[in-house]
């Protein structure tokens, strides 16, 4: 992690408004933030170890445990409430282990649920990764989840 940390400060100044993007291309190299890299960070642009560690924490982009190769997101609006997300959910919970906001043991899936993807026609909706799924039922869940979808 040393070597990769300290490639990616070397594209930066040094200057306190680098922390934003420095932890940013810091989270897409790791998958997350690294205490460790947290501390580099601080140590990098002379700021309290605090400062960086409010800021990882004030923004929700900023994960501070590992995450899963793929990411699975799920509608909580009402149009996917009304059509049955719950359903959707629990057997995404179901298949997986997993709560929102976890991530798999074998760190190939994170979940969370979403306000509203704006997507109300295809209600309910699960999006993995880049792709949206419209129309979702348990049995599309176990498809998709089985490389079928």
């Amino acid at each position: 992690m040393n070597q990769q940390l300290k490639e990616t400060l070397a594209m930066y100044k040094g200057e306190r408004g680098d922390l934003i993007p420095l932890l940013q291309e810091v989270q897409t190299r790791f998958g997350y933030l690294p205490e460790e890299a947290m501390q580099g960070i601080a140590k990098f642009l002379r700021l309290p170890e605090s400062t960086v560690y409010g800021v990882c924490t004030f923004y929700a982009q900023f994960k501070l445990t590992p995450t899963g190769r793929h990411t699975i997101k799920v509608c909580r609006g009402t149009a996917c409430h009304v059509r049955g997300v719950n359903r959707i959910l629990e057997e995404v919970e179901n298949q997986l282990s997993i709560k929102p906001g976890e991530t798999t043991s074998d760190l190939e899936y994170s979940l969370e649920t979403i306000a509203c993807f704006g997507s109300c026609a295809l209600a309910p909706v699960m999006v993995v990764d880049e792709t949206v799924y419209g129309k979702m039922t348990p049995a599309k869940v176990t498809k998709i989840l089985q490389g079928e979808g």
